[in-house]
């Protein structure tokens, strides 16, 4: 069995498809899918998604690039985490993080808002699911001034360094169908040294589709390639990168029960 640890099902365009993705994960055997908050606007639509759905779990988070401006829900408080981690079905706090790759300084504003899903994080007992872009040292200074000590990079793109200094925090590693571009030769080589115990897949879908759809709209049932192309980098059956990526998320979110 598989599982995408990290998608966005409740995005426009792939919830209108649901039923039929959700047949595409059950015959590619991908058995458990974290659908990620982006904003709180949208969280009430996300969890009447994944009510009554066995294989589908929830976060709560705002992006780091969700803006203010836009959103008057932008910035959550310690207590409006926690009230909506409270809930049976969210497994996590996030997408959080920072993210300079599009905005300038000040962002004073982003890094408080980092903070409070951190605090969430330790509060709550729940993991933290970390979105960082050109923001990495940032990222690794605040994690450890706030005491981070659970959750996942997800997407990974940065160094083995970086990697390396997430893990030392207690922290696993997300690869999505990023790896398997012919162009992510420094990722690929980061993906060949994260020890199997720290390794999670991902989609990130509808984004990042993974080689032979680069390009297409990605889903849940597609990270069965991002577990393909890790194997062949490895030299290991895909069956090997499978269990322990799966084995990994339910030891990571230890509040959903495991049947399989």
């Amino acid at each position: 069995m598989y599982v995408d640890s990290h998608c966005h099902l409740n995005f426009p365009d792939l919830a209108a498809r649901l039923p039929a993705i959700l047949e595409d994960m059950r015959a590619a055997d991908v058995g458990h899918a974290l659908v990620v908050s982006v904003n709180l606007r949208d969280w009430p639509g996300l969890m009447a998604m994944v009510e009554g759905r066995p294989n589908l779990h929830a976060s709560v988070g705002v992006h780091p690039d969700n803006d203010a401006e836009d959103d008057d829900q932008a910035e959550p408080s310690l207590q409006d985490l926690l009230e909506r981690a409270a809930h049976p079905k969210v497994v996590a706090i996030g997408e959080t993080g920072l993210d300079y790759y599009r905005l300038a300084e000040p962002l004073d504003w982003q890094r408080d808002r980092f903070r409070t899903h951190i605090r969430a994080s330790l509060d709550s007992g729940l993991p933290l699911i970390i979105h960082t872009r050109s923001a990495a040292e940032d990222t690794l200074r605040l994690m450890r001034e706030e005491g981070a000590r659970s959750g996942v990079m997800h997407c990974f793109t940065e160094s083995w360094e970086v990697a390396e200094a997430a893990m030392a925090l207690g922290f696993y590693i997300s690869f999505s169908g990023i790896v398997t571009f012919k162009n992510a030769v420094a990722l690929q080589d980061v993906a060949r040294r994260v020890p199997l115990d720290r390794m999670l897949i991902e989609t990130d879908s509808p984004y990042l589709a993974p080689v032979p759809y680069r390009g297409k709209q990605n889903d849940p049932s597609k990270v069965v390639h991002v577990a393909e192309k890790i194997a062949q980098l490895r030299g290991v059956p895909v069956e090997t990168i499978a269990r322990a990526s799966t084995d990994n998320f339910f030891t990571l979110f230890n509040k959903i029960g495991r049947t399989a």
